[in-house]
């Protein structure tokens, strides 16, 4: 697949007509464009606004200082950033079959995007870690994940994820061994595609999703037999419940698994919504990278969709959620003690 301008004939469009070396330009009806454009601004913009409310709900209600929900609050502010300032960059790359913000912003967008994407997977790994404790050791779970520990856990989250993304783009580390394929095929003015060689893809492939990926599935399997084993222990002892401590009790261990339920859906739907992308990654190699760019976008926007799933989850499992999003519509937030409004029995 040469991207060069020897092949091409007089109807070729480019990215830029004056240039040599210049990407070639597919030719797009409007009508095609206008549909992209309406349908992805609308994504981006549920992305922006949904992970907002989730970052504003979990910021200001005082009930909702959680070490859980910092985690929480952490994962929807990499999905913000994703959604204000990767997705529409992408978007106008994916329409125009461009990339129009030069060479250091194309290094700087595919470093974030790379460090958002794995910070999200590893953010849902430590809130599984959470859960696992919350659910099968309550007891100790209040001494065991701490403020401190949450923190840690966020820090690492980023840290990790900004290294991986950073030092892969822009040391080079993606294209070590396939420089020539990658000058010689990919390399033009106006193009701003991620190429990696199959060590790179497999590497981060295995380190940002398969190996985290399946660690969560046996927590989250480990959490659903214990849930539905104290269920059980609690329909079965229902009856003999006398005092409110027994109640809250019982209440307090709903609320953990039903919070392990909402999770553990986030979790499923990051899972599905990258599992395509990701078996295309350590696929593409040995389709000698002639996978047509079209494909690519789309596995690449199925992905990016995650973020903007994530805050209506949230809206689905929890009343509170619902309760607070009706409370900052409504401007209620710059009322007198706002932050400590009730939004679920403790």
């Amino acid at each position: 697949m040469d991207f060069s301008q020897s092949g091409t004939n007089k109807s070729t469009q480019f990215c830029y007509e004056s240039v040599s070396g210049s990407c070639p330009k597919p030719i797009i009806s409007i009508s095609m464009r206008v549909a992209k454009y309406i349908f992805l601004v609308t994504a981006i913009a549920l992305t922006v606004c949904g992970n907002l409310f989730v970052i504003i709900s979990i910021a200001h209600f005082k009930q909702l200082h959680t070490p859980t929900n910092y985690l929480t609050l952490s994962l929807a502010v990499a999905d913000f950033l994703l959604g204000g300032f990767i997705m529409p960059p992408s978007m106008i790359k994916s329409i125009e079959s461009c990339w129009y913000f030069g060479d250091f912003f194309c290094k700087v967008h595919t470093s974030t995007d790379v460090m958002l994407s794995t910070a999200s997977i590893l953010h849902l790994s430590f809130i599984s870690i959470d859960r696992y404790y919350a659910v099968c050791y309550p007891l100790r779970y209040k001494t065991t994940i701490t403020v401190f520990v949450t923190l840690n856990m966020i820090f690492i989250s980023w840290t990790v994820s900004a290294i991986v993304g950073f030092g892969m783009v822009f040391y080079g580390l993606n294209i070590q061994i396939i420089e020539d394929l990658y000058f010689k095929n990919f390399d033009c003015v106006g193009g701003c595609i991620l190429i990696q060689s199959e060590a790179s893809r497999m590497v981060s492939s295995f380190l940002s999703f398969y190996i985290p990926g399946l660690i969560m599935i046996g927590i989250y399997l480990k959490i659903f037999l214990v849930a539905r084993r104290q269920a059980r222990s609690i329909r079965d002892t229902e009856q003999q419940r006398q005092n409110t401590e027994e109640k809250k009790n019982t209440t307090a261990n709903k609320r953990e698994r039903k919070a392990a339920k909402t999770l553990g859906t986030v979790m499923g739907v990051f899972l599905v919504s990258w599992l395509p992308f990701f078996l295309f990654n350590i696929m593409s190699p040995f389709s000698y990278y002639s996978t047509p760019p079209l494909l690519v976008d789309a596995l690449v926007w199925f992905g990016y969709l995650n973020s903007t799933f994530n805050p209506f989850v949230y809206a689905f499992f929890y009343s509170w959620f619902r309760k607070a999003l009706r409370i900052i519509a409504l401007g209620k937030i710059f009322q007198n003690d706002s932050s400590r409004t009730k939004l679920f029995e403790e």
